[in-house]
């Protein structure tokens, strides 16, 4: 039997839900967009889709299919907020770069650097994925004078 996945991109301007490559809806995200707010937007738009499961890619380290902390350009609540809970499914949560990045994976090795609101960064080495959070490294000394300048 196959199952149907919907998948919910969580971003800092949208959250995208798909249901299939031609059933896309979305509505607009930001810096006041708590996990209750998404959950609530999301519903109402969930009412004629019929899935068995739930994907979200989450902007934010994820660990073991947990949020490790709050982004910076949404509100506050993600870490601990039960997904299944609220949205009575079973879910998985993974970083967003990394889920746009199994979407075009086809083996081997590859580097994904998706820009959206920030830079998601994967690696996919022979299947293993792994997120590498480029866009928040720590950076000393951010104003750097040109010579001659």
């Amino acid at each position: 039997m196959k199952r149907k996945i919907l998948v919910i991109d969580v971003g800092g301007t949208h959250v995208k839900l798909m249901i299939s490559r031609t059933e896309k809806r979305k509505f607009d995200s930001g810096p006041r967009t708590t996990p209750r707010e998404m959950v609530m937007q999301t519903k109402p738009l969930l009412a004629e889709w019929n899935f068995d499961a739930i994907s979200v890619g989450f902007p934010s380290p994820v660990r073991d299919g947990r949020i490790l902390s709050d982004p910076k350009h949404l509100g506050k609540g993600w870490v601990g907020f039960d997904f299944e809970k609220a949205l009575g499914k079973p879910v998985r949560i993974i970083n967003d770069a990394a889920m746009q990045a199994l979407g075009s994976y086809r083996g081997g090795k590859m580097l994904f650097l998706g820009l959206g609101t920030g830079l998601g960064t994967t690696m996919i080495v022979d299947g293993t994925i792994e997120p590498v959070e480029l866009g928040h490294l720590p950076f000393e000394g951010a104003a750097v004078a040109l010579p001659g300048r």
